[in-house]
């Protein structure tokens, strides 16, 4: 039986404990604290006196082999073949010897990777595919992405400080594949319009009874066009979700007028000095302007700017919105507020604000 148990398998991941490296393996759970010596770069120290370096870059969320390799590279170089990446598209390069950190730095320079995203500070933005493969996308991914990190980068790199760390995230439509539910700027791409149905590929391209079952609101139901089996949908229930269009390739989504993104603020996982919260909406609609979504890259500009001016140290954007009240955050950022923010849903209700106090800036 025990000689059994040892055999090797393919099911499940293999055990994480052989991809650490031995710094990590010695003191696993018995770390003391840690600090960010330089904007990018973490080191932490054992109960034991061992210290752990972690380099960090900013990395694409879609990369080539050729990146993957260069990474691979310079890992076996400079950290024994060690290196992560964090779950918002970030690598990490993970060393115990100090006199590789500046090495790598320049490495990773030198090919056009920046270090930074430790700390109070933009770190890299996690997002999903967008047009380049998801089929439900509303907006780019890469593309937007790309274009607010070009903007933002001195709150990326140090140069800019921050009130508290601030974390982005991006969702081509609200899937959401990203983090947007719970990072303190969010951007989601948005469907404004029910599906167009061609209804003379239906029967060709379609199973009815599977496309009006994938709907999870009963929006679809079978009907008749000109003589010919088809489906309609019924606009109010209809939530954009694209799951008929995964199972039926004649109701297409995409439309390139009404398309766009949305933005949303507030949210956190951490439960340091509060609890985690969910973003909520601020601006409800923004058009798609590629290449360089233009609009879309003011308006985050602009909350993290009010955000830095305003808060106090350590507090996130959720938190800061709190103590000043959503009024005074509209005012001060100039988003207009309108019926949108308003949440319909049926149980929102649990949700409101049900005190006549209302909290005025401090």
């Amino acid at each position: 039986m025990a000689e059994k148990a040892k055999r090797k398998t393919d099911i499940g991941p293999p055990n994480h404990e052989q991809f650490l490296p031995p710094v990590i393996k010695k003191n696993y759970g018995k770390w003391k604290h840690h600090e960010i010596p330089q904007p990018g770069v973490l080191v932490h120290t054992a109960h034991s006196g061992d210290k752990l370096y972690s380099v960090r870059a900013a990395s694409a969320r879609l990369m080539s082999i050729e990146t993957i390799r260069l990474f691979a590279d310079i890992a076996d170089e400079f950290c024994g073949g060690h290196l992560r990446f964090t779950s918002r598209n970030n690598v990490e390069f993970l060393l115990d010897n100090e006199a590789n950190v500046k090495p790598i730095i320049e490495k990773l320079s030198s090919e056009g990777y920046p270090v930074g995203g430790t700390g109070a500070s933009i770190t890299n933005i996690v997002h999903t595919q967008g047009w380049v493969h998801c089929h439900s996308a509303a907006t780019d991914a890469s593309g937007v992405v790309k274009s607010i990190m070009d903007d933002l980068f001195p709150y990326f790199d140090g140069t800019t400080k921050l009130p508290a760390k601030l974390r982005i995230a991006f969702a081509c439509c609200l899937n959401m594949c990203g983090a947007v539910h719970c990072s303190d700027i969010a951007i989601l791409g948005v469907h404004r319009r029910a599906p167009h149905i061609k209804h003379e590929q239906v029967n060709a391209q379609c199973e009815i009874p599977s496309t009006v079952s994938a709907c999870p609101t009963g929006a679809i139901r079978p009907t008749t066009v000109d003589g010919v089996d088809s489906v309609e949908v019924i606009e109010e229930r209809c939530m954009f979700c694209a799951n008929c269009y995964t199972v039926c390739p004649a109701m297409t989504l995409n439309d390139p007028v009404n398309d766009g993104l949305s933005i949303w603020v507030g949210g956190k996982v951490s439960n340091a000095r509060h609890e985690p919260m969910f973003s909520k909406l601020a601006i409800p609609f923004i058009p798609n302007n590629p290449p360089r979504w233009p609009e879309t890259v003011e308006a985050v500009r602009n909350i993290v700017e009010i955000y830095a001016a305003n808060a106090r140290n350590y507090e996130r954007v959720g938190e800061w919105i709190e103590r000043i009240g959503w009024p005074q955050f509209f005012k001060l950022t100039g988003i207009e507020f309108t019926k949108y923010h308003i949440d319909d849903f049926k149980h929102a209700g649990e949700t409101f604000k049900r005190s006549m106090h209302f909290r005025q800036s401090q």
